[in-house]
């Protein structure tokens, strides 16, 4: 049996593996371009049609997010100019200050423009894979393991995240408000996504997480209220005490700055309580948010005023003591003379001894 010369070249060359391999052939390469060429041609159209849809779905989520973050920078812009435009106004005590529309509008565009560029530029992503034909349930599984994971070991952090832009979203409160934490309570000083900053009266700066707020008081929103009590004695003429008063609301009314801070008129609510010695008249009035104090202490200086140009004492406290001086006694610390002093008396002449018999 013949052995072909084709086998018999290969087990040669198999039995010799010191000699070099030989190189591939102009043939070969021919060959080779050859199935490259006709792979092109048969798939250029594919490949092509799949990079025309990537660059489209890239150019669409770039352009939509351009748009969307001006839309939303624009609306912030708005939202500050309308702040600056009430500011300085009645209308603005009612509102929020500059600084804190300006704060609020920032953390608001900061977190709309986040949420926008991670949808657009997620789901961009995700058609681009689809593009490709990658099977994405097994990512999008794993993912929602993976937020689940997360959501687990840093729940707190979600909770201080979500409460934060709620309470930036509601306007609960804002820099420059006195609020009441019920952990905390003070001025605030900065409102962020995760933490309130908080001063407090004697300047301390307290850090209260968001999450731990379960209620706040807003002590300059809407307007507050001035209350006086005003102390006289049980024998004044109360409608003369009413007459008073009022002139004195009346004219402080009209005076700046106190025309602003004013919401309503100065009333007289009446007694707030009658003793055998002083009576209690409640004056109260409406004012701007956060300026209840500064017309509390105006209003009873001009009360003063009023009440010594009118003659009408004001009371109040434990009423002191006066002390009677008395004359001084110069025999007051000294004992009375004792029957023993003189030799006369009865009572030396008991108490003398028995002379002893004469002899």
């Amino acid at each position: 049996m013949e052995v072909p010369a084709v086998s018999l070249s290969v087990l040669l060359s198999a039995a010799d593996p010191g000699d070099a391999p030989t190189a591939p052939t102009l043939q070969d390469a021919q060959e080779s371009a050859t199935n490259a060429a006709s792979w092109v041609e048969e798939n250029w159209s594919t490949w092509l049609a799949i990079g025309l849809r990537v660059l489209l779905i890239v150019v669409i989520a770039a352009v939509l997010r351009v748009a969307i973050r001006r839309a939303i920078t624009k609306l912030i812009d708005r939202m500050n100019r309308t702040a600056s435009a009430v500011d300085g106004t009645a209308l603005g005590g009612l509102l929020v200050n500059v600084e804190r529309r300006r704060q609020r509008s920032q953390a608001i565009g900061s977190v709309l423009r986040s949420v926008a560029s991670f949808l657009i530029m997620g789901t961009a992503a995700l058609m681009v894979l689809s593009t490709f034909e990658i099977n994405l349930a097994p990512l999008l599984a794993s993912a929602g393991v993976a937020g689940v994971a997360i959501g687990f070991g840093a729940r707190n952090l979600v909770t201080d995240f979500l409460s934060g832009v709620f309470m930036i979203l509601e306007d609960q409160y804002g820099v420059g408000d006195t609020v009441d934490a019920g952990v905390a309570s003070g001025e605030v000083i900065e409102v962020g996504l995760r933490v309130t900053k908080l001063r407090g009266d004697n300047g301390e700066i307290w850090y209260v997480r968001n999450g731990e707020v379960k209620r706040i008081g807003n002590l300059s929103q809407g307007w507050a209220t001035a209350g006086v009590d005003v102390t006289v004695r049980p024998i004044e003429d109360l409608e003369k005490v009413r007459r008073t008063v009022l002139a004195v609301g009346e004219e402080m009314s009209k005076d700046e700055p106190w025309n602003e801070r004013l919401w309503g008129p100065i009333e007289v609510l009446g007694l707030d309580s009658v003793l055998l010695d002083s009576m209690v008249v409640r004056v109260s009035a409406k004012t701007m948010p956060g300026k209840a104090l500064s017309v509390e202490r105006e209003l009873r200086w001009r009360i003063k005023l009023a009440f010594d140009a009118a003659d009408i004492p004001i009371v109040g406290g434990i009423p002191l003591q006066q002390e009677v001086e008395q004359e001084t006694d110069p025999t007051a610390g000294m004992a009375p003379p004792s029957a023993y002093s003189s030799t006369s008396s009865p009572q030396s002449e008991r108490a003398a001894p028995i002379a002893p018999p004469m002899k």
